[in-house]
């Protein structure tokens, strides 16, 4: 079970103060589902003890900790009497977050488990500014926990998306059968992604493994993944399957666009 960060329980303690009155915060912890008792405290105390009991006895902080923050990472509060010190305390909760590998998705959701590729890769997704490509990602990572089949399909999807937006920069021939197999075997010609291209042992493993992950993802998707029906063979996947399969599309994703970006020096 995965708890509220320490560091982020003491600024939390410091921002909601600021912008609730003791009936607003009341209202907030009720908007969270927190069933435990509100203390008649000072209000930096009241929302300290609320979230540290939160962590004691809910069994599942994180899902309290993104009703609390959707107010105020959703644009819930419009006239802050400080525009700029709000937009800071937003700043140094997100980084809270970041720091302590979690993220913030909208609709008071907590993404928890997250490695530096997919932190990578969510930066330099948003810097090409492809809607579709953000949507798969926010989409794996909200579902990872809830339905795994649909956090497997959005990773593949994730990859399928870097390989088009790269072909189609590169004015390269799109394959007939746009599956991400046949994808990625066009982007990783084209960016010598291939074992006849290297001679160290050692990077020949690496490539090697990189294929054979991109088929595993791709299989994957088509056996389990809520992108197909299910057959006569039924896959018990679980979250850490999908986090696995996830993960891999990510780093394979960052590696690509990385990759790329090397090969137009």
């Amino acid at each position: 079970m995965s708890k509220i960060p320490l560091n982020l329980i003491a600024i939390l303690s410091e921002v909601l103060p600021e912008h609730e009155s003791h009936a607003t915060l009341d209202n907030l912890f009720l908007y969270a589902e927190i069933n435990s008792e509100i203390p008649d405290v000072s209000k930096p105390a009241k929302v300290q003890q609320v979230l540290m009991n939160v962590n004691k006895s809910d069994p599942d902080p994180l899902k309290v900790l993104g009703k609390v923050l959707e107010k105020y990472l959703d644009g819930g509060i419009l006239y802050p009497r400080d525009q700029d010190r709000f937009d800071q305390q937003i700043e140094s909760i997100k980084k809270i977050l970041s720091d302590n590998s979690l993220l913030y998705i909208r609709g008071g959701i907590i993404s928890g488990s997250l490695t530096t590729p997919t932190k990578s890769l969510e930066s330099v997704i948003k810097g090409l500014e492809i809607p579709a490509l953000d949507q798969e990602f926010m989409r794996a990572l909200t579902h990872v926990d809830a339905s795994p089949r649909e956090a497997v399909s959005a990773a593949s999807n994730i990859l399928e998306s870097i390989c088009k937006v790269y072909i189609a920069e590169n004015n390269l021939t799109m394959p007939n059968k746009k599956d991400l197999k046949n994808l990625f075997d066009v982007v990783r010609k084209s960016l010598n992604i291939q074992r006849d291209s290297v001679e160290d042992e050692d990077l020949l493993r690496i490539i090697s493994g990189i294929i054979s992950v991109v088929d595993g993802i791709a299989s994957l998707r088509t056996h389990a993944s809520s992108a197909h029906g299910a057959g006569v063979k039924q896959y018990n996947l679980k979250p850490r399957h999908a986090r696995l399969a996830i993960h891999a599309a990510h780093t394979i994703g960052l590696y690509v666009l990385e990759s790329w970006k090397e090969s137009k020096k």
